[in-house]
Formats: structure tokens, C-alpha cells, sequence
């Protein structure tokens, strides 16, 4: 660099001039004006936009939609019914109950959330001082297959609570009808090119797809549109990654988006494409073989060998959970497994019944840690209730498969408490989506109480179909405890009892007999206090009925003495 040239740079330089400073300043200024500029005018409000065929009504339905034109701003009313604002599953604010305790972890996660109207992008270098963290603008799109468009709407509202919760502001959402996916881009021609053009005109920087993509339409999509392309799949696995806290969630969800990664591995560059060697394909021939696909090679090989180091980690982690399982089941613990869709109150209701103080927030698989807490039915028997991971449609099953020595719980539940939201528009489909987890599991059999949550903000006519095709149901409100006492009425009815009668008379010097008759395990029908001991008619479990033995006497013997 000559010292001409830096003379003219240098600000150190003594003989650079004061108005070349004040021209630097004002470039500087009118950056970041520049900037600020750009991301006003960015709109912020979600909109929804379907193909012309596409009524919500369910008219007019075109079988197969290859291209559609964009839809005018006269068509507004049809525009914003979908995807106006926040998403219906985060449009209230969490409201915390004396039972959900401090909420330490709530306050901690949202100290940590992003900011919306920032920008990070750098359209030159001079502005790398002045870029801000902002929130990811994303596009939706989804395939309307078959079923009922109502699907096809609930579906996509639910991405868009999805890509909030994992951080994003969603922009527009779009719905194509097609039999079925395009093998090369997922969407038709014109669809992907209308996408394009919504991605240009707002800003975005990415595309959600309400599908799992195949490696290949991924790609044929990025292509099109220019900006990252996520699926659904990928979107699941994000906020799970951003969830988990201990260290055996952390490390079933690293199995997870590993699992996932794998086959969508792609190299970057000539270098990475092809092996060079031979004569076939323009390769030189002797002298000119390269290091071709090395890279992706190693990479696939760590990979591999990861994911085999979590396996082992996830191994060593379940016998510490299978003893205290067993443990359970030797002491005829009965157990109770809360399980249901993703934000329908599982950890509230949790709460509710145990006091356990788990963190309770409005958003998607905002807990993702099993929690076992003791709880008593109202006659005083003893049984654990687990709190376990939310479900949702589509459960990438890279995550079922993590997961399911977490979800192995529920498998070996006394009886399942099915969560749903009463108050969502389609609970159908949500209960059906829980059913296929469940079965995936081995949990079928296990017998289910289905508890309809959010009583209190519920359409009863939706309530009413519910409860029409679902005969074993009761009606609560985790918030305003509501149907509680009723609720634990149908646990205490429906868990394994004991079924043991004994008459005891237990000595005065072996009172530790009488307290651990009093801990949870035994039905007590009449204690009564003779000069020989302590008089009780119980019932028992078929273990501890063994133990008890010396001390059994006959029902009418008054005065009998129980062996010291």
C-alpha cells in the first residue's frame, strides 16, 4: 500500500483533512438510516394466501392445481382469515396459577428471546458495524391433499405457532391443491414461482413447508425461491433442540436432528461433486485422481460415529430410570401417565393435582423432560403421576425413536390421562394424532381417561361432539380448577386398588406396622384400640398381605392376640 493511498484511509493520518472526516460521518449516517429504512418497510402482518380454486367453504374444489396467479388486493376479505397476526395456539398470554409456583424457567427462557424488526443482513461491508439481531422472516406453504380444507387450515396454523415459537415472523402463509407432491420441487411450477415472488416483494429469508421434504425437493425448491428452505421436520427438531435442558434430553435430540441430517449431507463446490479419477466423465486419467467426495466422506463418517456415542449415552441413562420403575411396580405403586397434544395443559394440570411447580408456558413443546411426581386419591392411595413429552401431527419419527425410553413410561402406566383442548376448533384430529404416537409406543392398552382441558373457554358444541364419540371423558379447567375434584374421583376409580381384606390386631410395640398401614398402599375400613393392640379391617396388596400374616387374626374374635 503506498503512503499516498494511506494518507486518504488512515484516520490517524495528520494529514487527513476535517472534511474528509465529516464526509465519512455522513456516509456512516446515511447507512444507517438506509438500513432502518429497509426493515420499516418490511410489513409485519401475516396473510394467507390459497389458490383461486381454494374456498374455505369447501365449493369449488379443483383436483389438481399446477400454477395460480397471485391473489389481488380486492380479495383481502378471503386473504387474512388463516394467518392474521399470531398464531391462535400463542395468542394469549400465559396465566400462572398459585399451583405453578415461582416459574423461574419461564422468566429465564423469555430473557433470552429474540427481537422483531431488527435486521442482520449486510448489503456492504461498511455496514458491519451497524447490523442488529432480528427475528427470521419466513413464507409458508403447505399441500392441501385430501380430507376436509379445514385440515389443510388447522395444519397451517399450526406450522405458524410452530416457526413463532422457534423464533420467526411469519409473513404469509400459502396452500396449493394437488393429488399429490411434486417429485422435483414439492409444489407445482407456478405455485413455487408465486412463492418466489412473495419471498422478493417481503423480505423473507426463508420458506417453512408443512411437509417432511425429500433431500432432492428441497433443494429443487431452494433453487426457485433463493432463500433457505426448511420442513417441518426440520422445524420440530429445532425448537426441541432449543428445549431441552437436561442431559438426556439434550442428548435425544442431538440423536434426533443427526438422524435426520444424515441423508441431506451435501457438498459445496466442484471439489466436493465427483471423484476425478478414469476417463469416464472428462476425468484425466492417471496423474489427475483427487481426494474427490472426501470431505462429505468425514463428515458422514463423524456423524456416524456421534451418533453411535449417543446411543450408548441414552443406554447408559435407562437402567438409573428402569429401577426406580421397578421399584415402583415392586412396591404396586400404581402409575398414571398425562400425555396429550402439545399446549393442551399437561403441565398445568400436573400442577393442579401434585403441586409440582413444572414450568407452564403458552407455547409448543414448551417441556420436554419427563417429570414423575407422588399424588393421593382422595381416599388416601398412593400413585405417581409422569408428566411426558407433547405430540403433534407429523412427529418426525427420528424423534419418537429418541424418545422412547422417555416414552416407554407411558407404555407401562396403570392408566393414560389423554390432555386435549377442549377449546381448539378441530380436538378430532389432535386425539388422533396422540392415538398413533401411543400406538407407535406399545401404549394402546393401557386404559385411557380422556380429560377435556380448557373447559372454561371451550365451545360446548364442540365439547358435546366430543364427548359423543369419546364416552370415558370428564370436563375440567387446569386454570380455574374447574372439574378437579371430579377428576380425581376417576383416577381413584380407575387405578389398581388393593384387593386384600385382612382383620389385624397389631401389638402396641409395633406401631411402625400401624403407620405403614397409614402410608398409601392400604385401605383402611375400621381401626379400633383394645387393651391387646390396635384393631384394624383393611385391604391390602397381595405383598404386603405376606407380611402381615403374623398378625392376622378371625373377623369375630375379639380378643385374640397378634404374634409378638
Amino acid at each position: 500500500m503506498t503512503e499516498e493511498h494511506i494518507s486518504h484511509t488512515d484516520p490517524r493520518d495528520p494529514r487527513r483533512s476535517p472534511r474528509q472526516d465529516a464526509g465519512r460521518t455522513d456516509d456512516v449516517d446515511a447507512t444507517i438510516e438506509r438500513i432502518l429504512a429497509a426493515d420499516d418497510a418490511v410489513p409485519q402482518s401475516s396473510r394467507f394466501v390459497a389458490d383461486p380454486e381454494f374456498r374455505v367453504d369447501g365449493a369449488d374444489r379443483s383436483e389438481d392445481v399446477e400454477s395460480a396467479e397471485p391473489v389481488e388486493d380486492a380479495d383481502d376479505e378471503r386473504r387474512g382469515g388463516i394467518l392474521d397476526g399470531t398464531a391462535r395456539e400463542l395468542a394469549d398470554e400465559t396465566q400462572h396459577t398459585a399451583a405453578d409456583g415461582a416459574q423461574h424457567e419461564v422468566l429465564e427462557r423469555r430473557s433470552l428471546r429474540r427481537v422483531e424488526g431488527l435486521s442482520t443482513e449486510l448489503e456492504d461491508v461498511t455496514e458491519v458495524e451497524y447490523r442488529q439481531l432480528r427475528l427470521e422472516r419466513v413464507v409458508l406453504a403447505g399441500l392441501w391433499t385430501d380430507g376436509p380444507v379445514a385440515e389443510a387450515e388447522h395444519s397451517l396454523r399450526e406450522l405458524s405457532a410452530l416457526a413463532e415459537t422457534a423464533g420467526s415472523t411469519v409473513l404469509d402463509g400459502f396452500v396449493q391443491r394437488r393429488t399429490h407432491p411434486d417429485p422435483g420441487t414439492f409444489f407445482g411450477a407456478g405455485k413455487a414461482e408465486e412463492i418466489r415472488a412473495a419471498v422478493a416483494e417481503l423480505g423473507a429469508d426463508t420458506v417453512v413447508v408443512d411437509s417432511e421434504l425429500a433431500p432432492s425437493q428441497r433443494r429443487g425448491l431452494e433453487d426457485i425461491v433463493k432463500v433457505k428452505v426448511i420442513d417441518r421436520t426440520g422445524l420440530i427438531l429445532d425448537i426441541f433442540a432449543q428445549h431441552a435442558k437436561s442431559r438426556e434430553g439434550k442428548a435425544q435430540v442431538e440423536l434426533a436432528q443427526l438422524e435426520y441430517l444424515l441423508p441431506r449431507l451435501r457438498g459445496w463446490g466442484e471439489s466436493l461433486s465427483r471423484q476425478a479419477g478414469g476417463q469416464v466423465g472428462g476425468g484425466g486419467g492417471m496423474g489427475s485422481r483427487g481426494p474427490g467426495e472426501t470431505k462429505i466422506e468425514l463428515d458422514r463418517r463423524r456423524i456416524h460415529s456421534r451418533m453411535a456415542r449417543l446411543r450408548r449415552q441414552i443406554a447408559g441413562m435407562k437402567p438409573a430410570r428402569e429401577a426406580k420403575r421397578a421399584n415402583r411396580r415392586r412396591n404396586s405403586v400404581p402409575s398414571v401417565a398425562i400425555a396429550g397434544y402439545t399446549n393442551a395443559g399437561k403441565s398445568s394440570l400436573l400442577n393442579q393435582l401434585t403441586d409440582a411447580g413444572v414450568m407452564v408456558e403458552n407455547a409448543l413443546f414448551a417441556t420436554l423432560d419427563p417429570t414423575v411426581r407422588k399424588a393421593q386419591t382422595p381416599d388416601g392411595i398412593a400413585y405417581t403421576l409422569s408428566d411426558t413429552v407433547g405430540f403433534v401431527r407429523q412427529l418426525p419419527t427420528q424423534l419418537v425413536e429418541a424418545f422412547r425410553s422417555t416414552l416407554e413410561e407411558v407404555a407401562d402406566s396403570d392408566l393414560i390421562l389423554h390432555v386435549v383442548d377442549a377449546s381448539h376448533p378441530e380436538p378430532e384430529g389432535q386425539i388422533r394424532a396422540v392415538r398413533e404416537v401411543l400406538a407407535d409406543v406399545d401404549a394402546q392398552q393401557v386404559p385411557e381417561l380422556v380429560v377435556l382441558n380448557k373447559a372454561d373457554v371451550a365451545d360446548w358444541a364442540v365439547v358435546e361432539r366430543i364427548r359423543r364419540r369419546e364416552p370415558n371423558t370428564v370436563l375440567v379447567s387446569a386454570h380455574s380448577g374447574m372439574g378437579l375434584d371430579e377428576l380425581r374421583e376417576r383416577i381413584s376409580d380407575s387405578v389398581p386398588r388393593p384387593q386384600t381384606p385382612m382383620e389385624l390386631l397389631v401389638p402396641y410395640v409395633d406401631g411402625d406396622v400401624v403407620s405403614r398401614l397409614h402410608g398409601g398402599d392400604t385401605e383402611i375400613h375400621t381401626i379400633d384400640y383394645l387393651a391387646e393392640g390396635t384393631r384394624l379391617s383393611v385391604k391390602v396388596r397381595p405383598e404386603l398381605a405376606a407380611e402381615l400374616e403374623q398378625y392376622r387374626v378371625d373377623a369375630g374374635d375379639e380378643h385374640a392376640a397378634g404374634a409378638a
